[in-house]
């Protein structure tokens, strides 16, 4: 956190939390403008968050303060656009077997001088009840019900998909 520049924070803002402000708010505009979300076939709002938004992790509190801001930004969303018949949600994935947890077990194997991999490993292990790094599919599988009409009188909240590391 002491190394990060003020630009670094600022972008990481930008990005996550100002994207999700301005995709919602373009989204719901055109939903009722259309005027076809009802109670039966609500419009869907879905934006990306993370278990960081649950509990920081080291070397992630710029990325974990935007992920906490989503959540709050998705509340008040699924607040203000009930009355539209429009509900909002947000996915958080925890250890993705993807690029990006390969940087974050580099960084933080330099940092506690462990072999790439062995971060991961470890998180996986001890963090992870079901022992495993999730997939995109993983992923994908509940965005897809978060976007179908299974989840229909679901709003506001932010649905984890980790494996079991935060539970709430």
């Amino acid at each position: 956190m002491l190394d990060l520049t003020e630009e670094d924070f600022s972008r990481m803002f930008a990005v996550n939390v100002t994207g999700v402000q301005n995709c919602y708010s373009a989204a719901a505009k055109q939903m009722i403008k259309q005027g076809n979300c009802t109670k039966d076939a609500p419009g869907k709002l879905i934006a990306a968050s993370s278990i960081v938004a649950f509990k920081a992790f080291a070397l992630l509190g710029h990325y974990s303060a935007t992920k906490w801001a989503v959540r709050g930004l998705n509340q008040a969303y699924a607040m203000e656009m009930a009355e539209h018949n429009i509900t909002a949600n947000t996915y958080a994935p925890g250890i993705v077997d993807t690029p990006m947890w390969g940087l974050i077990d580099s960084e933080l194997g330099k940092k506690q001088g462990k072999e790439k991999g062995e971060v991961m490993k470890y998180y996986v292990k001890e963090l992870t009840a079901l022992g495993r790094t999730s997939t995109p599919e993983d992923v994908a599988k509940l965005v897809s019900f978060l976007a179908s009409q299974d989840s229909n009188f679901v709003t506001g909240q932010t649905q984890l998909v980790d494996g079991g590391i935060i539970f709430t």
